[in-house]
């Protein structure tokens, strides 16, 4: 055990209660979520910050010690990796995402150039053992996910938003509908299912108005699949309900065709039920119209309404209203009417 003085906490450690000056250990599991002390090898022109603990984003830079969790991603628009099958101090592992995750970059994405690479110092210590000396690996979140949490949503209306892929419009469409619901007198309560880990989007959803946030990395997840997706959304969909808020808004990262489970979500009987409000964020009317089909012929779903990039200007809305019949509307650039829908959806009456 040594005693390292780091630059940047990443946010994926932010329910760990570290400062700056950390204990690391030569004794490194190479398990998901589990918290290391690397220091950065190179410098980058573009995808070149951290977000830290706090919020705020922090360019990375060549020299600087971080602390981040060993992971995995799966982006279609991103640096993709796999956790290491051993790890010791020395060994050399690429920054994936700007959450802080670490792995072996396998795939890279020509928009951002070469990952970050960062040599590992060793596994960040917790010592859980009050007086105790006695170390054990940090690990991301703030309880452990339960292997199948029940789900009780108490009546509680809920807005799913799923896309046809990254970049979708999917959070500024779940911000557009907290913001209008929440001006509208009504407490929203907001969480994201599935993604990497990065607090980016349910910090903007409290920035909208979002009274109580969760996020998979509160559950100890640090990257979503088909096996932890369905379970964790159970458990922050029946967490947030418990508190009754007037409805929940949640965000699943990625898109329907993705490798971080939502498919799976989507398939849970339970959930599926569970939804009062679907809304396709869909890139284009190809996308809407592959979209809307996806959902009937493998989930049996229907949206209520579509939005992204699609509906940016009057040509897409028209097509998406004309060929699929379901309304819709740019969130982005008309907010209100977007929000005023959902809340028409819901069936909730403004007092």
């Amino acid at each position: 055990m040594k005693t390292i003085i780091a630059d940047k906490l990443a946010s994926v450690a932010q329910h760990q209660n570290i400062t700056r000056e950390i204990r690391v250990s030569a004794d490194i599991p190479c398990e998901e979520g589990v918290l290391i002390a690397a220091e950065v090898l190179n410098n980058k022109a573009s995808y070149n910050t951290l977000e830290l603990i706090s919020g705020r984003m922090a360019q990375v830079k060549r020299g600087d010690i971080i602390v981040g969790a060993l992971g995995h991603r799966k982006a279609l628009f991103g640096y993709s990796g796999h956790l290491p099958e051993s790890l010791s101090p020395g060994d050399t592992l690429q920054l994936l995402n700007i959450g802080g995750v670490l792995g072996v970059c396998d795939s890279v994405n020509a928009s951002f150039g070469p990952p970050f690479d960062a040599r590992v110092l060793g596994a960040v210590l917790d010592f859980p053992y009050l007086g105790e000396r006695i170390g054990v690996p940090a690990r991301v979140g703030a309880e452990a996910l339960q292997e199948n949490p029940p789900l009780d949503t108490h009546g509680v209306p809920v807005v799913a938003l799923v896309g046809t892929c990254m970049n979708s419009g999917k959070t500024a469409a779940a911000c557009a509908a907290v913001s209008r619901l929440r001006h509208q007198g009504f407490t929203i309560d907001a969480f994201k299912a599935t993604g990497v880990s990065l607090r980016r989007d349910v910090l903007a959803m409290e920035d909208a108005g979002a009274r109580n946030t969760l996020i998979f990395t509160d559950f100890g997840v640090v990257s979503t699949t088909a096996d932890n997706g369905p379970p964790v959304t159970r458990a922050m969909l029946s967490r947030l309900c418990a508190n009754r808020p007037d409805a929940v808004v949640f965000e699943l990262g990625d898109g329907v065709l993705g490798a971080y489970g939502v498919e799976e979500i989507l398939k849970d009987p339970e959930i599926r039920q569970s939804l009062s409000c679907l809304v396709l964020c869909a890139n284009d009317p190809v996308a809407a119209w592959g979209g809307v089909k996806l959902l009937d012929e493998e989930f049996g779903l229907t949206p209520d309404l579509v939005t992204g990039p699609a509906t940016d200007n009057r040509v897409g809305k028209d097509l998406i209203q004309e060929r699929l019949g379901i309304q819709a509307i740019n969130a982005l650039t008309d907010g209100v009417a977007f929000g005023d829908a959902v809340q028409t959806v819901l069936g909730l009456k403004t007092a």
